[in-house]
C-alpha cells in the first residue's frame, strides 16, 4: 500500500508522519485491501482566532471506491490526526459492511415485513 503525507502551511514533522502511518496500520487491520492512503495535515492561517486549529484530510483508495475524510479539531495536531482517523475507520467499517451486503435493519421495529410486538 502506498502512504503519502503532505504538510501545508506548516513545517514537515517526522513524528506527525509516523503517527499517521501508525493510524494507517490500524486501518489495515480493519480492511486489508486498502490500495493507497493520502494524508494532508494543514494549519490554515487565521489571524483573528487565538491559535489555528489543525485540519486533517484523509483520502483512502479501496477497490471500487474512494473514501474521504476532512476533519477539523483542536489546536493539537495529534488530536486532530487521531479524530480524523477514527472518522476514517468508521467510514471504512461502513464500506466493508456494504461490501458484505450487510444492512442494518431500519429503526422502528419493522424489518422485512416483521412488526415487533409492543406488548
Amino acid at each position: 500500500m502506498k502512504i503519502t503525507t503532505t504538510f501545508r502551511d506548516m513545517p514537515p514533522s517526522a513524528s506527525l508522519q509516523a503517527a499517521a502511518e501508525r493510524w494507517v496500520g490500524r486501518l489495515e487491520q480493519v480492511y486489508d485491501r486498502i490500495v493507497d492512503c493520502h494524508v494532508t495535515i494543514e494549519q490554515p492561517h487565521r489571524h483573528h482566532h487565538h491559535g489555528s486549529p489543525f485540519q486533517v484530510h484523509i483520502a483512502i483508495g479501496v477497490p471500487g471506491a474512494n473514501l474521504a475524510v476532512s476533519h477539523q479539531t483542536s489546536k493539537d495536531a495529534y488530536v486532530a490526526v487521531g479524530d480524523a482517523f477514527r472518522a476514517a475507520r468508521r467510514q471504512l467499517l461502513d464500506h466493508v459492511a456494504q461490501q458484505r451486503d450487510f444492512v442494518k435493519p431500519p429503526s422502528g421495529g419493522h424489518y422485512a415485513g416483521f412488526v415487533a410486538d409492543k406488548a
